[in-house]
């Protein structure tokens, strides 16, 4: 619950806030490393057969299924509704 107040005060402090574009900018760098580092993270984690989940930013359903493919940027989910090229830093250990 605590986490959720941090997110819920920073996205309160950049919406409302009087920030520069610079610093604006800055933020948006930052939380794309951040991004880029999970994702790192994550394609090293997951191999080939491993049980993996994650929500579509569409539907907002979470879809379970097993790793394919890694490639790149994205790793390639089957579900038992089909394929899914999904960003790496989506994806969890199901």
């Amino acid at each position: 619950m605590q986490k959720l107040t941090k997110i819920q005060e920073i996205n309160q402090a950049i919406m409302f806030g009087e920030f520069t574009n610079v610093e604006l900018e800055s933020m948006i760098d930052a939380i794309k490393f951040a991004r880029n580092s999970i994702a790192n993270i994550n394609k090293n984690q997951f191999r080939v057969g491993a049980q993996v989940k994650f929500r579509s930013r569409a539907n907002g359903v979470t879809y379970t299924g097993t790793v394919e493919k890694v490639k790149v940027k994205y790793i390639l989910v089957r579900t038992n509704v089909g394929m899914y090229n999904v960003p790496a830093n989506m994806l969890e250990a199901a």
